[in-house]
């Protein structure tokens, strides 16, 4: 029995989790701030995702992932942690 991952969950994977490292790596912190970050980017990437899909945009489509809506809410997600989150001690 193999196991078969859709190359879209891959591609969700990679594209959400280089947001919250990348992220991290502009803004800085200690290193939980970097599993803040990865996590808020995944569930952002999520939500554009199906954002995306309810509001079909027409921009920037790789299969079935809408790569356009989905980083941006990934962004927002990630910018919005950030605030939430505060100043660090």
């Amino acid at each position: 029995m193999t196991l078969s991952i859709p190359p879209a969950l891959v591609l969700a994977g990679l594209l959400s989790t280089a947001y919250g490292a990348a992220f991290h790596l502009i803004v800085g912190g200690r290193l939980r701030r970097l599993g803040l970050y990865l996590l808020a980017g995944w569930i952002g990437f999520g939500l554009g995702q199906v954002a995306g899909g309810r509001w079909d945009t027409g921009l920037l489509h790789i299969g079935p992932v809408y790569v356009f809506s989905a980083t941006l809410g990934s962004w927002l997600a990630l910018i919005m942690a950030r605030w939430l989150s505060g100043r660090e001690a």
